[in-house]
């Protein structure tokens, strides 16, 4: 492949160190250590032993040789551990490594089995300048437990936390150059080169894979050719609008990325062309999971069905344990030195194209004690990371220039109706733009002579939301709402603003809904003033458990957000196939957004580009762009943005109102017990 050529360099500077640790590693089993430390040590000495033989699989190319039974075998045995059905006993369990381990030792070596199963990526793509530092790591934490006396938990903390500093910016640098430079095409090899009808392919990526992707290389084998054209047609046409509608020049750019779930190559394949065609080039990046970038949530990167999201939930604060300000300060050195060195790409880059996917099995987490836990100066130190981090990027990529689209399928284990919902989808994905152009104006004609808006549930949800919006003073040229069409956001289906938070007020509330994979019942925030006073869910029989789950996962670790979007999604056919499917709980975001009133948490749509004009195809500008959070950029930049953005939809069954309330107190039905009735808008009800 021609990645190995690209590596070849980096990797005979590398060659040496990894042989050595190889050798050192695998004699482990024959040497003499006390229990149970020893079975942990030999138990990550055989898993190093199969992601070795890859590597030597990879740079013989054999592994292209196999068989799709020898791939399925080798692809099990190096994610078995991690298996729901064997994670009860698996050191990467931090409540099985504590239990067995030792609360001293437990949680810290299972961070580091975390990072050592972290390797698979860098194995398939033969990058020992990735695997080598770890193998190392590995073999200081070994010794330390070989030494004469007992080995102390602050040694090995020791040993990962100088790993982590100390690697800062071969992390970054690695990351950065598989986003933003396209001479690093390990993925765009696989899905333009290889026969697509052949699923061995799939185990070429190193990726975990499940019958969701086995399933889908199937699926999408059967599908006429003009069904896999249609379907890039609209990633790619979406991707181009978006620039049409931020008035920025597409024409400047040269590199775009692609960010997708495997199983989908034949879509992609065409989308690729589809840029290809334009000029562009196009990168294709994986999503990490090593300690640097370790998370949970939305995944930035390719990625597969996950093996255990209850081991990823586990492993996401896993860098906590050693984060200090000046872990803090290498890696904002680290980002400066990478951003500097691929300044020439970042002012080529045109932004992610972005192909989501739902329908994974419900998953409510199980909070464990023995996880790492962010304390609260912690979380402030990694907020204002991200916030420098932010202001950082804001130097090499203008938000005004760039854009970006998300589009989204169902899996098949969304249930025995994925195909009937799959050409559904495809249905919703690609409705016409022009009529609901026409009918969402009416919307937004009746919504622009308010100055308030009121939400209010019915049937059993009590939300009670009023709306401030911003004054217009010219009218006839200015409008407070965007025109959403199937640009940015596809499916088409929703019109949205930036409210003025003083007087933003109420309480919203959902029965259920998932948010970024992670499942919340009753879930109800109180406002005042546009920003988070309050919340509440009932997952869990604690409280305090219920809130600190809010907390991390909504709020993320801001004691409060403001509201930066308020939105009506008038898609009522994706709001009618989720009813008639059962699928509502499951939908993305992304669709979820577009079948009902929405309100987002954290940043404004228009973040990093407030001040650039933006126009509704009638020619009027959208004037909401800012709320009194984002315009503190104009005094402190490091304030004025959140880093997150997260909607949260009321569906149309459960709403009682919306109405428009002028400033002489009367009051404009929109829509009345889940219906629109604004005149011309009639057709958004079919």
């Amino acid at each position: 492949m021609r990645t190995l050529e690209i590596l070849q360099e980096e990797n005979e500077g590398m060659r040496e160190r990894y042989t050595l640790a190889r050798e050192r590693i695998s004699a482990f089993a024959n040497e003499g250590m006390r229990q149970p430390f020893k079975d942990y040590f030999v138990s990550l000495a055989d898993f190093i032993a199969l992601l070795t033989s890859v590597v030597d699989d990879v740079f013989s190319g054999a592994l292209y040789q196999k068989s799709l039974a020898e791939l399925g075998e080798q692809n099990h045995l190096l994610y078995a551990d991690l298996m729901p059905e064997h994670y009860g006993q698996s050191y990467g369990n931090p409540a099985f490594a504590v239990k067995v381990l030792g609360e001293e030792y437990g949680q810290i070596l299972s961070v580091l089995y975390a990072e050592i199963h972290s390797l698979t990526a860098c194995a398939f793509e033969g990058r020992l300048s990735g695997i080598t530092p770890v193998l190392e790591l590995f073999i200081e934490v070994y010794n330390c437990f070989e030494m004469e006396g007992e080995s102390t938990a602050g040694e090995i903390r020791e040993a990962l936390y100088y790993y982590l500093h100390d690697y800062q910016e071969e992390f970054r640098r690695a990351r950065v150059r598989e986003k933003q430079d396209p001479t690093w095409t390990f993925a765009r090899d696989i899905i333009m080169e290889a026969d697509l009808t052949d699923s061995r392919y799939l185990y070429y990526f190193g990726e975990y894979i499940s019958d969701n992707e086995l399933e889908l290389v199937k699926f999408l084998n059967a599908q006429p050719e003009e069904i896999l054209h249609r379907m890039a047609f609209a990633y790619t046409d979406g991707y181009v609008r978006g620039f049409e509608v931020m008035g920025a020049d597409f024409s400047s750019k040269s590199i775009v990325n692609i960010r997708y779930v495997l199983g989908f190559e034949k879509m992609i394949r065409e989308a690729i062309k589809n840029f290809e065609g334009m000029g562009k080039k196009v990168t294709v990046h994986r999503a990490t999971a090593n300690l640097a970038a370790r998370g949970y949530g939305r995944k930035d990167g390719y990625f597969a069905t996950s093996v255990n999201r209850q081991y990823e939930y586990d492993h996401r604060n896993d860098i906590a344990l050693f984060y200090d300000k000046k872990i803090q300060k290498a890696a904002l050195e680290a980002a400066r030195a990478v951003f500097s060195y691929y300044r020439t790409e970042y002012a080529a880059f045109a932004g992610p194209a972005v192909l989501e996917v739902f329908g994974e099995s419900d998953f409510l987490p199980e909070n464990k004690k023995e996880s790492v836990q962010k304390d609260e100066k912690t979380t402030k130190s990694m907020l204002e990371e991200s916030r420098k981090l932010g202001i950082l990027a804001m130097d090499y990529i203008k938000s005004e220039e760039t854009s970006y689209t998300i589009i989204a399928f169902p899996l098949p284990s969304i249930g025995e109706k994925f195909e009937e919902i799959f050409d559904e989808i495809i249905r919703i994905n690609t409705l016409d733009n022009d009529s609901y152009k026409r009918m969402q104006q009416s919307l937004i004609d009746v919504l622009d002579t308010g100055n308030f808006v009121l939400v209010r549930g019915g049937n059993g949800n009590h939300t009670e939301m009023k709306v401030r919006l911003h004054p217009l003073i010219h009218p006839e040229r200015e409008t407070n709402f965007e025109n959403c069409t199937a640009d940015v956001n596809i499916p088409v289906g929703e019109v949205f603003t930036s409210p003025v938070l003083a007087g933003t007020s109420g309480v919203l509330y959902v029965s259920r809904v998932f948010l970024n994979g992670l499942e919340y019942r009753d879930l109800e925030f109180t406002f005042l003033d546009g920003m988070v006073v309050d919340y509440r869910c009932t997952n869990f029989a604690s409280e305090q458990e219920n809130r600190d789950y809010i907390f991390e996962n909504i709020l993320q670790g801001h004691g409060t957000l403001p509201i930066g979007e308020f939105a009506i999604g008038t898609n009522r056919i994706a709001y009618e196939m989720a009813r008639k499917y059962g699928i509502q709980a499951k939908l993305p975001i992304l669709i979820a957004e577009k079948t009902g009133p929405h309100f987002a948490l954290g940043d404004t749509c228009y973040k990093k580009s407030e001040d650039h004009a933006v126009f509704n195809p009638n020619g009027k500008e959208i004037i909401a762009r800012d709320n009194e959070i984002s315009l503190l950029r104009k005094t402190d930049l490091a304030k004025a943005y959140m880093n997150c953005h997260t909607d949260i939809t009321i569906p149309y069954n459960e709403l009682a109102e919306i109405s428009v309330i002028r400033a002489d107190g009367t009051k404009i039905p929109v829509l009345e017990d889940g219906k629109f009735v604004v005149a011309g808008a009639e057709g958004l009800n079919q």
